[in-house]
């Protein structure tokens, strides 16, 4: 088994109220399969994320993204040391290894794992497979630091005239410890919440996943009772568009250029995926 990085990402999973009806939704739209044993997608037969039924009505709908870490418990304790919050302390889950919920200094909630008997995603960076994440916050100082602190990540500030923004986008690229920042090892980025969202919006992560067709993903959505939240849109790094599912829970769809770098989507308020995108949730 693969020694992962600590903090990249290692794994997703959606608390969902009718974890049927969340099957049928993503089986169709990302071609995933079930292991019947285990809350576990398929692609191909190779794990790419989990489905797993909210069992408490007050918990949000909504994608949670994994970090990868070889001890929960200390790294609780650096994120607490750093300005973050335990949401729910490492617990162990069966072969699934270790698991926890944290919060940023922001508000955004992220999960940590322990690798178990497996280490997490067996595909990634295809179509159907995850391939990105963004943190939404409105604290990027205290953000940048406290990810830097806790995981050693490496950040690239995004040029706004390589991005085709305006003069004003701040976007964060990170890359992992170890490696040399820019697009080859990025996994994800950082984005502000700006004034043009809604401000009862709180920090949050923003799980992509890779397509060969974003528009025609955006239409399945739409024809399965979810429904488009930014429309299919051009960045230098591909088509992106951001969808809610049948019951709510927000995720975006990449996909990526016939030529170009292979990165994922630099956003932010100017480029992001979530830019054209009204306070109402409707498109510009």
């Amino acid at each position: 088994m693969a020694v992962r990085t600590e903090g990249t990402p290692c794994w997703v999973d959606a608390q969902l109220p009718d974890l049927e009806a969340g099957k049928r939704f993503y089986g169709e739209l990302f071609g995933w399969t079930f292991d019947p044993d285990r809350d576990e997608a398929l692609l191909r037969g190779r794990r790419v994320a989990g489905l797993v039924p909210k069992r408490d009505g007050r918990m949000p709908t909504t994608w949670t993204v994994y970090l990868a870490t070889e001890n929960a418990g200390t790294l609780a304790a650096r994120i607490r040391a750093a300005g973050g919050r335990m949401v729910m302390d490492p617990y162990p889950v069966g072969p699934f290894g270790v698991l926890a919920l944290a919060a940023d200094p922001g508000g955004t909630v992220f999960g940590l794992r322990q690798a178990g008997e497996d280490d997490g995603f067996a595909a990634v960076n295809e179509p159907g497979a995850f391939c990105w994440m963004e943190v939404y916050t409105r604290r990027p100082d205290a953000v940048d630091t406290f990810y830097a602190t806790v995981f050693g990540y490496l950040g690239r500030q995004a040029d706004p005239e390589e991005e085709g923004a305006g003069p004003d986008l701040d976007y964060r690229v990170w890359s992992p410890p170890g490696s040399r920042p820019g697009d080859d090892s990025a996994f994800g980025g950082r984005a502000v919440i700006t004034d043009d969202f809604p401000a009862e919006m709180p920090g949050h992560v923003l799980a992509y996943f890779a397509v060969d067709d974003c528009d025609a993903a955006c239409d399945t959505t739409v024809r399965l009772g979810g429904r488009v939240v930014t429309p299919a849109r051009d960045t230098p790094h591909g088509r992106v568009a951001v969808l809610r599912d049948n019951q709510g829970a927000l995720f975006a769809v990449l996909a990526e250029p016939e030529t170009g770098p292979e990165a994922g989507p630099e956003g932010g308020p100017e480029t992001g995926p979530e830019a054209g995108t009204k306070t109402d949730g409707t498109a510009r």
